[in-house]
């Protein structure tokens, strides 16, 4: 049973080193409360399109709107909210057995994600029921 809840989610700032030349953001060991082991990114996606639709029984995630914004549904199994990401120093923790969904792309987005660990298909929840049956919330 996953006991994690809308209330872990968390917004994690992402120092920023602000210049006249360009602002620069660093993710490092102390940014974030995992070890980094895969990175990847969306990018691309129409804006009537979205991506996600799944839980994670172990993984933690890291997303950031590196460029444009973009909407992320959350859902506990019994709460559920919405959070808009749209700056490229603001990072969505989103900690194992949480329901997103990432919708309202606009043009030229780019969304990184940080995982805590490698891509693993077992790790997955790719249905909403099955979801509710590991949060044991019938």
């Amino acid at each position: 049973m996953s006991k994690t809840t809308i209330e872990t989610i968390k917004i994690i700032d992402i120092p920023k080193i602000e210049d006249t030349r360009g602002n620069l953001s660093v993710i490092e060991k102390n940014t974030i409360p995992f070890k980094i082991k895969r990175v990847y990114y969306l990018y691309d996606v129409p804006s009537t399109a979205y991506r996600g639709g799944h839980a994670h029984k172990e993984q933690l995630e890291l997303l950031v709107a590196l460029s444009g914004s973009f909407e992320v549904k959350l859902s506990d199994g019994v709460k559920q909210i919405s959070i808009m990401l749209n700056k490229p120093n603001k990072g969505l923790l989103i900690p194992t057995g949480i329901w997103r969904e990432l919708e309202n792309f606009s043009s030229g987005s780019v969304c990184l994600v940080l995982s805590s660990d490698v891509f693993d298909k077992n790790d997955y929840i790719y249905d909403f029921k099955e979801f509710m049956r590991f949060k044991s919330l019938k």
